[in-house]
């Protein structure tokens, strides 16, 4: 299964890590070089949850990050749910 929530649609990102050497000016040194910039990824923060919904009354298991299970508990699970078109 994809790394996607089913509630945002949030997907993991492709960023860059940047490696710098040197000693900073303010310490004295020449400054800080970028020596080499590779390709990362930013994840984003899955949980997979069984969630109760009364309108059901059923459990509904659901792949989504921690900040749309704080949207569930805030707005009710069937109106997000139904929302995001899991129910």
């Amino acid at each position: 299964m994809a790394r996607k929530c089913e509630v945002t649609g949030v997907k993991p990102v492709i960023g860059n890590r940047i490696i710098r050497s040197g000693k900073a000016k303010k310490k004295g040194g020449i400054g800080m070089h970028v020596t080499a910039i590779t390709k990362r990824k930013f994840f984003p923060n899955l949980k997979e949850k069984r969630i109760f919904v009364p309108e059901l009354g059923r459990f509904v298991a659901v792949k989504l990050t921690a900040r749309a299970l704080k949207t569930v508990s805030k707005n009710g699970a069937y109106t997000v749910l139904k929302k995001a078109g899991v129910v």
